[in-house]
């Protein structure tokens, strides 16, 4: 069912701004229509810096605990494939020649191809060194 509609009236808010009143250059807060910088309460900067610090120390840690995840990662990785060679050296073989002719293939698809000259074009270059040879 269609909620009822309401009967009660709210009233306008008749401090706010104005439509078409000049806008001054500042800080405008829509919610109270008031223009201006606020007042900034009194902070103690050392306190600010402290917590500062221990932002930035928290970070550090955070990295730390990255780096030695990484390096952790990376060594068991290192591992499993010192493992993996070992238990099957002629798969591991075939695998890197695979791999290395794939990397060939690619570089050599991807590499601009070499311009040959045409023969009307050598030949042309010849006659031109025969007469030079003459003179």
């Amino acid at each position: 069912m269609p909620r009822r509609k309401s009967t009660e009236t709210t009233t306008l808010d008749t401090k706010g701004a104005k439509i078409g009143e000049p806008v001054p250059k500042a800080i405008i807060d829509t919610n109270t229509a008031s223009v201006g910088v606020p007042r900034q309460s009194d902070h103690d900067l050392g306190e600010e810096l402290g917590v500062l610090r221990k932002q930035i120390g928290s970070l550090q840690q955070q990295v730390l605990d990255a780096a030695r995840s990484a390096k952790e990662s990376a060594g068991k990785a290192m591992r499993q494939t010192e493992a993996t060679v070992k238990l099957y050296p002629v798969s591991t073989l075939l695998l890197v020649a695979a791999v290395a002719g794939a990397l060939a293939f690619a570089v050599r698809r991807a590499a601009p191809p070499r311009h040959r000259p045409h023969l009307a074009l050598r030949e042309l270059r010849d006659f031109y060194d025969t007469i030079r040879e003459r003179i």
